[in-house]
């Protein structure tokens, strides 16, 4: 259907005096006029039809049905003339079809927020599991929820009209949600995400023109190193776990720090992702689900010990019968408490203790650990693998030791310089003697 710019617009009503029922009435019918193009619909109300005014468009008399059905005449007229409006100061244009569908409620679509999100988040459940995943429908489960909370702060109402959304909307929301809600700068960036996805579904869908957010500029926080420091990585695989249910949740996670899969990617792990090379290594081949690139991963005896460990318990082809991400994620919490860890844990974090405490800082080259985690660009990969101190302390010792013997510095006589000069001894002289600062 083309767009049709408004230049003319009509309501009116008449009757088909040649379709007379039975009981002698006939029904009222509705045309709508839009630029030329032209509309019928039936308003449901029967009537006399010789009382019915052709100039007019009503019907004649005082009595008190034909009063009732003039007056139900005249509010619709003003309905179709008020959803006129509406459509051009939210669409800019308008057409009779849309007008018609308007009245007969034919495919019509929300114009409120919440309600437009809330029918995204039903949709997007029922493809949890076929190609969308539980934490991400959490994601908008949780963004509804600050949202509401804000319309509700800011506006004292229970939702917004789409149209009323405007740049200020998101701004305020913004500063709500780091201000009141005490969300750090990437949470509420992910909640504004979530808004502007379900702003796009209201475009597609023709109820908003363009997106009211447009010009909007996130704050940029540089990636943090979100790897385990590696004295709580070894409390939470050696600290005794008598819960079955979290020594489960506990072992999947040391599983995916040991070979840098994601939760998803685990949920579909099975014997056929396990391969065997010439030397009889064993290790896992898949395709990232986020990514679709191919991963090549060698097992390790943990890895390797944990699928054993859980084989006589498998109900399918799968290798584990995996938890839902909600109760991964509850589980992890508890562990937290339970192992006395320093930093909350996530499941997410057990591929950045891949990055870095399984296989950079066992001098595993970036470009090997980029194959393995599944990553496309390497600027990826560096946010994973963050260099840590110890390991530019090791690098340099052996550097210091390689160039004793590839480099010679020269000796003026009267300026010599001392062989037995050892940077690391200096290095504990200055510490014991000053305190180390750094």
């Amino acid at each position: 259907m083309d767009k049709v710019k408004y230049n003319t617009f009509a309501v009116m009503f008449y009757i088909n005096k040649g379709r007379i029922k039975k009981n002698g009435t006939t029904t009222v019918m509705g045309r709508i006029s839009v630029s030329g193009e032209m509309v019928q619909f039936s308003t449901q109300m029967d009537v006399d039809p010789t009382l019915w005014d052709t100039k007019r468009y009503r019907l004649k008399g005082r009595e008190r049905e034909t009063i009732e059905i003039n007056n139900k005449l005249q509010e619709l007229t003003d309905a179709i003339t008020g959803y006129h409006k509406d459509f051009i100061k939210q669409q800019g244009y308008v057409t009779a079809e849309l007008l018609k569908n308007r009245v007969c409620n034919i495919g019509q679509k929300t114009d409120m927020l919440l309600e437009l999100f809330q029918e995204h988040n039903e949709q997007y459940k029922q493809m949890v599991g076929v190609n969308r995943e539980e934490k991400s429908f959490l994601m908008y489960h949780y963004a509804i929820n600050y949202i509401a909370d804000f319309i509700k702060s800011q506006y004292g109402a229970e939702d917004i009209a789409l149209i009323k959304l405007n740049l200020r909307f998101l701004e305020d929301m913004m500063l709500f949600l780091r201000g009141e809600k005490r969300l750090s700068v990437n949470t509420a960036n992910g909640v504004a995400i979530s808004l502007k996805r379900v702003i796009k579904c209201a475009i597609n869908q023709g109820t908003l023109r363009k997106d009211p957010f447009v010009g909007y500029k996130f704050d940029v926080v540089p990636p943090e190193c979100r790897h385990q420091i590696e004295e709580d990585l070894h409390k939470l695989m050696t600290t005794e776990i008598k819960s079955k249910a979290l020594c489960f949740s506990r072992d999947m996670f040391i599983f995916s720090t040991f070979t840098g899969t994601s939760f998803s990617d685990v949920v579909k792990l099975t014997d056929k992702n396990i391969g065997i090379n010439d030397k009889g290594d064993k290790h896992l081949t898949f395709k990232r689900q986020k990514t679709g690139t191919e991963c090549y991963v060698p097992l390790l005896d943990i890895p390797l010990k944990i699928i054993e460990k859980y084989r006589s318990e498998r109900k399918s082809e799968r290798l584990f019968n995996m938890t839902t991400w909600s109760t991964m994620y509850e589980n992890l919490g508890k562990m937290q408490k339970l192992c006395s860890l320093k930093e909350p844990i996530s499941y997410h974090q057990s591929r950045h203790n891949f990055g870095t405490l399984i296989t950079l800082l066992n001098d595993v080259p970036i470009e090997t650990v980029a194959k393995m985690m599944g990553h496309k660009d390497l600027k990826t990969t560096e946010i994973y693998a963050r260099m840590s101190n110890k390991k530019v302390g090791d690098d340099m010792k052996r550097i210091i030791k390689s160039s004793k013997s590839k480099f010679k510095v020269f000796e003026a006589r009267d300026m010599p310089i001392v062989e037995e000069y050892n940077y690391f001894e200096f290095r504990d002289r200055y510490e014991k003697r000053y305190g180390n600062n750094q």
